[in-house]
């Protein structure tokens, strides 16, 4: 079964280390092939968790690590050029520092953006591979297969989070 997955940017929350990473199959569990999917709470009337769909939600995950870290290291080189290139500023006008400005912030807010994102994933992960995975972090009820398909970084249900974005 195939599912469309929403890639989202993350406001609000503090950016973190990618010095935080819980490696795969450092949860209580061990990695994917230990989790076991009768154990993956769902909401009423869904489907029970497939030993292959658990898979494919970690394997996605570890994916999403790889591929923000990399995302990380570009932002942090691009920034440290532009860096660079602002100290050689002779014959530089006004417009021109603007745009140095502009494209330096830009660069810092995607890295932050990143960092923020690779922290929800590694937590999405070690909850995957531990015991907290499906379960919302607020009222305890199960978050929801479909929900975590579509964002398996999710803590809240959507009851939760719809009352977080409320206040």
């Amino acid at each position: 079964m195939s599912t469309a997955r929403r890639k989202t940017g993350t406001t609000g929350h503090t950016a973190a280390s990618s010095r935080t990473h819980v490696p795969a199959g450092a949860g209580a569990r061990g990695g994917a092939e230990q989790v076991d999917p009768a154990e993956l709470p769902v909401r009423p009337g869904e489907d029970p968790w497939t030993a292959e769909e658990v898979a494919a939600l970690h394997d996605e995950l570890a994916a999403d690590i790889v591929r923000l870290r990399a995302e990380i290291e570009a932002s942090e080189a691009a920034v440290a050029g532009l860096m660079r290139d602002s100290n050689d500023g002779a014959g530089d006008d006004q417009v021109d520092a603007g745009t140095k400005n502009i494209n330096r912030e830009s660069e810092l807010a995607l890295a932050s953006n990143a960092r923020d994102s690779l922290a929800q994933t590694e937590r999405a992960l070690a909850r995957l591979e531990g015991t907290a995975f499906g379960r919302c972090e607020s009222c305890g009820q199960p978050v929801g297969k479909a929900r975590l398909q579509a964002f398996p970084r999710a803590t809240l249900c959507v009851s939760c989070k719809a009352k977080q974005e409320r206040r």
